[in-house]
Order: structure tokens, then sequence, then C-alpha cells
């Protein structure tokens, strides 16, 4: 089937707007329902509503804590996670991969420590958890040591074609460390 006739599939849903059929349409966030009789009516719906996630796995035997229902496993906008079986009545969700904790102080403010955190892109990197204060980062995982070229504070450890190496973390220096075996 053609991506056009896809398209063309028609509706039985009525537009509440005029009455006139509903029919899929595309758009640049992917496809929606709108009003056959557009311009004159623009009236659209999305298709499946993606923000409280579809069920992946029902949780047998883990009760939510809020209300005791079994606990689902769900794909969300943002990846998976765990919620409550009767969401929208019980809003109660746990994230899956949770942070990792590190013990290593902040090298540029000396006062906070680095946590892992997600960027929009799904990407993980390292920052110091008195952001917007302090505005460190690192995309590499964080090692407590000290370089010694420029006895900056922090290495960060890289995967080479030749194995695991350390490596300064300042943006200025960043030479490879060597290592004791």
């Amino acid at each position: 089937m053609s991506k056009t006739a896809l398209f063309a599939v028609r509706k039985q849903d009525p537009c509440p707007a005029c009455g006139a059929e509903l029919v899929i349409r595309s758009g640049k966030h992917g496809p929606f329902l709108g009003c056959a009789n557009y311009p004159a009516c623009d009236y659209i719906r999305p298709l499946k509503n993606q923000a409280d996630g579809h069920i992946v796995k029902v949780l047998e035997g883990h009760a939510c804590p809020d209300c005791g229902a079994d606990k689902v496993l769900r794909q969300g906008r943002y990846g998976m996670f765990i919620g409550c079986s009767h969401y929208p009545e019980c809003a109660y969700t746990e994230t899956i991969d949770k942070p990792d904790e590190t013990t290593i102080d902040c090298p540029q403010c000396q006062k906070g420590k680095l946590v892992q955190r997600r960027s929009r892109f799904g990407k993980t990197f390292h920052a110091c958890d008195r952001y917007p204060a302090c505005q460190f980062a690192v995309n590499l995982t964080p090692i407590a040591g000290v370089c010694p070229y420029c006895q900056f504070p922090l290495l960060v450890e890289k995967k080479t074609a030749q194995g695991v190496k350390l490596f300064c973390a300042s943006k200025s220096c960043g030479k490879a460390i060597a290592q004791e075996n």
C-alpha cells in the first residue's frame, strides 16, 4: 500500500465541530486526524495519545505503594518507566535506570559532587549537583585522580582502540595519563 493510499483511508468518526468525516493526515509531528472540510474547518486530533505511555508488561506481585494495584512497565515519550496500572486515577511512577551516585568532588567549584544526568537526546553525562550555580560537565566517566601535567583534580575514562585509557578532564590539557600496572 502506498503512503498516499494509507493517508487517504477515511475514518468513520464525524468531526465534532462541523459533522464532516475525519481523515488521516500527515504533519511534521506525524500522522493525525483532521477534518475533511479543511480549511473551512480546522479541527484536528492526535491519532493516539502517548502521554501516559502504553503498557508493555504487567508486573504481578509488585503492588503500587499509593493504591495497592499492580505495577506495570510502560513505554512512554522519554523511554521505559514503571507506573501504576490504575493510571490516571493513581499517578505513581518510578524510573528504571536510576543515576549513578558518585563521591567525586566537582573540580570547578569544590563544593558540589558530580552526578550522572541524561541529556534531552538520551546521552549520559556527569555534571555538578549545584547546577545552575556551577556548570561543570563531562561527557565521559569521571575518575578520581590528579593530572600529572596540569594538576587538574579529575580524570576521565575513555575507550580507545588500545583499550580503556585515562585522560585529563581539563579541556585545555586533555593529555593521556600513563597507568601503573
